[in-house]
Order: C-alpha cells, then sequence, then structure tokens
C-alpha cells in the first residue's frame, strides 16, 4: 500500500507556541526560499489543491482543533513526507514578512480559520533579496483517505443521461488512492467491481467493506466508460478486509 493512502485517526495534541527554530527550505523543495516567496506584504495563505474550506470539512477525520498543535521545524518537505504517511493533508501555506509576535499571531489566527489539526513553523533566514527573515507555516489536517475524494449523490438528470446510478467525484485529495487512480473532479463512478452503485451512501459502504484491498471503479468521463484499479487504505484501529 502506498504510504499516503492509509487513514490514521487519533486524537490532537496542543502545545504552547515556543521558539523559531532557524531554516531556509522552500515548501516544496529543499533549496532555499527566494525574496518573492519569503517577503509577503505582510502576510498571505495560499490554499493547497484539494484544501479547500468545502473538500477540508467532508474529508477531516474528526472535528477542528479548538487549538491547533503548533511545532517549530527545519525541514519542510521531510515533515511532509513524515505527516502524510500518518494520514495528514498539506491543506495550505502562510507567509508572514516578519519573526516577531505579530508575525505568530497572524499565522496562529489562519491556522484556527481553516481548522488546523497541526500547524508547522519555520524560520526563513534573511538574504541578499530578503534582508529581514520571515516566517512560513504549513498547516495540516488528518483527512479519512481509505479513498480520498468527495463525492455527491447524481440528479435525477444525471440518472438520466448516463441510464445510471452512482456518484459524482468532487475534491480529490494529491497522494491519496484516487489521486493515484486518475481519477478527477466531475468523474461519474458507476461500478464497483462490476455491481452498480446504488447512491453514496452504498458507495461509502463498499469503501469501508473492501478497505486495504484493490478494487476496480467503473467511471464515466466526458461520455467515456473505462476502468480504474486502485488499492484502499486502512483506518487506523481496523483491519483490512479479508481477502
Amino acid at each position: 500500500m502506498n504510504r499516503s493512502s492509509a487513514l490514521r485517526i487519533g486524537l490532537v495534541a496542543t502545545i504552547a507556541l515556543g521558539g523559531c527554530a532557524h531554516v531556509a527550505y522552500s515548501p516544496r523543495e529543499t533549496t532555499p526560499l527566494t525574496s518573492a516567496a519569503a517577503a509577503p506584504a505582510p502576510g498571505r495563505y495560499e490554499v493547497r489543491s484539494g484544501g479547500d474550506a468545502q473538500a477540508v470539512a467532508e474529508l477531516r477525520a474528526a472535528p477542528a482543533p479548538v487549538q491547533t498543535e503548533v511545532v517549530d521545524s527545519q525541514s519542510p518537505s521531510g515533515d511532509e513526507h513524515v505527516l502524510v504517511a500518518k494520514g495528514f493533508v498539506h491543506i495550505g501555506d502562510g507567509y508572514y514578512a516578519g519573526v516577531d509576535a505579530d508575525a505568530r499571531a497572524w499565522l496562529l489566527q489562519r491556522a484556527r480559520e481553516v481548522g488546523a489539526d497541526k500547524t508547522l513553523v519555520y524560520t526563513v533566514l534573511a538574504s541578499a533579496d530578503a534582508p529581514s527573515p520571515s516566517l512560513y507555516a504549513a498547516y495540516y489536517v488528518r483527512f479519512k483517505l481509505p479513498f480520498g475524494a468527495s463525492f455527491r449523490d447524481l440528479t435525477a438528470a444525471e440518472r438520466d443521461t448516463l441510464a445510471a446510478t452512482g456518484v459524482q467525484i468532487g475534491a480529490v485529495i494529491g497522494g491519496s488512492p484516487a489521486a493515484e487512480a486518475n481519477l478527477r473532479v466531475g468523474d461519474f463512478i458507476l461500478k464497483f467491481n462490476g455491481e452498480p452503485i446504488r447512491d453514496r451512501a452504498g458507495f461509502q459502504q463498499l469503501l469501508r467493506a473492501h478497505m486495504g484491498k484493490r478494487v476496480t471503479l467503473t467511471i464515466s468521463r466526458d461520455g467515456a466508460v473505462n476502468q480504474r484499479l486502485l488499492r484502499l487504505g486502512v483506518l487506523a484501529g481496523e483491519p483490512a478486509a479479508q481477502k
């Protein structure tokens, strides 16, 4: 199973804001941040693909915490690798020009607004182009990722057009089983292992009953019907379905 496919559900610990660790890494690479990324004026929040408010509300594993867990760290890419393996999804990034209390308060307020379970804070070192250090924060939410996409019931018109029942895919989370199977927003899923999908509730039941197993989905995209093979993730504390 891919490391990002499994879901882990757990309680969110809370810790007080601590001191900054000094790093100069890009949130997506291990190369120094450029002045454009390092010095917003004064702060900005960027949503990552699949991290919009609706997707977070539908897919998060537990209600948003009263207080986000805040960790000062040094390696954004390394931290993301570890957190994804634990079922966390990187939903957005915060940047603030400065490292004072105002900067940290601004980043923490963004964490509350987006409902982050975990917030990792990094200090971006000053450079020739950015003479003052700044703060960068990566926001994570623990998602339910046995499948990794939101979906809805079909309308009566859609059922008539498709001459079938099923569900339509909404947001698809990067690194999830749905993403690895190349499912896209707007795809219609018509069958599960060759059997028609009744509705959203029925599809949810099938996903839970087949956690950890390889399954075949029949999808309709732009009028063309084809199949996708994927291995579903497993909820923490629950065994995979018997093969």
